[in-house]
């Protein structure tokens, strides 16, 4: 818990976070320790296509928002097939402004970003089916194209 109350911390005393990232939730826009996130303190409710810094337990998750309901949202990662239900404003640490990938910055109000939301939002419902689809057909080519 600890770790969450530092990053808090930092927050509410710097009025950002820069921190490196950890995981392929979000890839294809973050890849794992390639990529630096600014994360800033959240005012208000959050909307659509925001990506939240928030928490989960003992751990901290960057997610986008899929749907924004009256007491809650509903977070899923850009890689991930499955929903988040639940997420409120208590749980919610800081929203990323910004972020460096591969050296280049981007803000979140940059047109490409904007259009890449937007997609990867729209594609969240056919997502579980494209990764099943993909699953099947590498067991398929594995089998008539076994390692040697």
């Amino acid at each position: 818990m600890s770790e969450i109350k530092s990053i808090e911390q930092a927050i509410a005393e710097e009025g950002k976070l820069v921190l490196s990232t950890a995981g392929v939730s979000m890839k294809p826009l973050l890849g794992n320790r390639r990529d630096t996130v600014i994360i800033l303190p959240v005012e208000g409710r959050l909307k659509k296509y925001d990506v939240p810094l928030y928490r989960r337990g003992e751990k901290c998750v960057l997610h986008r928002i899929i749907k924004v309901l009256p007491d809650s949202y509903v977070i899923c990662g850009d890689n991930c097939e499955s929903y988040e239900y639940d997420i409120t404003d208590a749980n919610i640490i800081g929203v990323l402004s910004a972020f460096y990938r591969k050296d280049k910055y981007y803000t979140v109000d940059n047109p490409w970003y904007r259009l890449y939301s937007v997609c990867v939002v729209a594609m969240f419902p056919i997502r579980k089916l494209l990764k099943k689809s993909r699953r099947i057909l590498v067991r398929v080519y594995r089998k008539i194209f076994p390692k040697k």
